[in-house]
């Protein structure tokens, strides 16, 4: 008899407890949708040692050594961890920026992002990129997750957004940018920091040459640049200057994008590796796309998975200020740009962008516990994009465009154990992702059989 199978019986016989790091691991039996977009491996068996995937096999291919702490993952999907492209830790929510900014720009640290990296990791999302906030709250949060102080995803960072102008009463999370040679002081400022990305908006209100010199610096320094693209005169400016990533649809309700600009993205896509790799977007849809079920059906806004982390007077102010969500000023347009959203994503699609998961988590109604899979659930139930494609935009290509592909993104031999795993079948529902099952970051466990693991966080 195999040691597989001794493993079995040894699992029948007694019930294993997961709820600690063991330094041997194997995760034993589950469908892996290891992230390459293949053929999904039934009865899988993933080894892992000291937090890094040793070998994927079958249970008919792979004995489980006597040595390894077998994890049983039958009857669910396991995945690489989710990727949330644009999240706003500063932010949990509350429908007021003004009031929320003046009033807990102090409790970042403290308690406001940390409560949203914990929130983000028990929703199965185990890296995240980090657009806008601080830089020393940033530069906090991000240390004492890497430094294991407290549990949060691989975050990527971007500091203060880099803009024309800071808005006022904003010039915190806002550089405005005033010449040449201020906006490389800037961006090398972000990069000695150890800043992963810079959030570039407005750059069509910026001169050529401060917006260009923005880009050009901030490649010299290794950083990513993601920059918005909600004004047609952003995306022109943003193709022109060479940016890795555009953020966003569009806020006007425009049927689509206008000629031009179709065809500048088809140009761009055509030229592949030779500009530096694919061109990605992260389109966040599903907020305006939800917003009026919210409104028809809030009781989502009610969930407790968003109050984890939170102080009780933050809890409440939070409620109160989404009592009347369907009169939020922020939204009130929503409706009238919903329409326009699959035409987008067609146009997009045809043009050749490589589309990323991310939801703009954190704004007003979108908790960081649900964004990342109500993403997921509108790009496959209303956009006509596959399950395995959407999984591969919050997983694979996130990694690739972030230049961490050679240690993330994937369940394979070598990779960081970012593994998570829901019960059922995930390509055919994916809305079982608003349960996920298990989470594991670093060959760490967070959360088992639906449950966090009270003891790793």
């Amino acid at each position: 008899m195999s040691k597989i199978r001794l493993g079995y019986l040894f699992l029948i016989a007694s019930f294993v407890s997961f709820s600690t790091l063991a330094e041997k691991t194997a995760l034993v039996g589950g469908r892996l949708i290891d992230g390459f977009g293949n053929q999904p491996i039934a009865n899988s068996v993933i080894l892992i040692e000291n937090g890094i995937i040793q070998q994927v096999g079958t249970i008919e291919s792979l004995d489980v050594p006597s040595s390894f702490k077998i994890i049983s993952t039958e009857g669910m999907d396991v995945l690489p961890g989710l990727w949330e492209n644009h999240a706003h830790l500063m932010l949990n929510g509350h429908s007021d920026y003004v009031h929320w900014d003046k009033t807990y720009l102090n409790r970042l640290s403290d308690e406001i992002m940390p409560a949203s990296a914990l929130q983000l990791l028990l929703a199965g999302v185990t890296s995240a990129r980090d657009l806008g906030a601080p830089l020393a709250d940033t530069v906090s949060i991000k240390n004492r997750i890497n430094n294991g102080d407290i549990p949060g995803p691989n975050l990527y960072v971007s500091g203060p957004f880099l803009q024309h102008e800071a808005y006022s009463g904003a010039k915190a999370f806002r550089w405005g940018i005033n010449g040449v040679s201020d906006a490389k002081r800037k961006v090398n400022k972000l990069a000695d920091a150890g800043m992963d990305i810079v959030k570039l908006i407005d750059q069509d209100k910026m001169t050529l040459k401060e917006a260009q010199a923005i880009v050009e610096q901030a490649h010299k320094r290794g950083l990513k640049v993601v920059a918005h693209s909600h004004r047609p005169d952003e995306i022109r400016r943003g193709l022109e200057i060479g940016v890795d990533n555009f953020e966003h649809t569009g806020l006007t309700t425009a049927p689509e994008y206008p000629e031009d600009i179709v065809k500048m993205l088809k140009e761009r896509t055509a030229t592949g590796r030779v500009a530096g790799g694919p061109l990605f977007w992260t389109p966040t849809v599903e907020g305006l796309w939800n917003y009026q079920q919210t409104v028809a059906n809030p009781e989502k806004l009610d969930s407790k998975c968003w109050q984890r982390g939170l102080k009780s007077d933050t809890i409440s102010d939070i409620q109160n200020s989404l009592k009347n969500v369907g009169q939020l000023e922020y939204m009130q347009l929503t409706p009238l740009r919903k329409p326009t959203l699959k035409r987008k994503i067609a146009q997009l699609k045809d043009a050749g962008v490589v589309f990323l998961i991310g939801t703009d988590s954190g704004i007003p109604t979108k908790f960081h516990c649900q964004s990342t899979w109500n993403e997921m659930a509108v790009w496959v139930e209303q956009m006509d994009i596959s399950a395995m494609d959407t999984i591969r935009a919050a997983t694979y290509w996130p990694a690739v465009m972030m230049g961490v592909s050679k240690k993330t993104g994937t369940v394979s031999v070598g990779k960081t154990a970012d593994i998570i795993a829901v019960r059922g079948d995930v390509l055919r529902y994916i809305n079982l992702l608003q349960n996920v099952d298990f989470v594991m970051k670093s060959g760490i466990i967070y959360k088992e059989q639906g449950l966090p693991v009270e003891t790793n966080l």
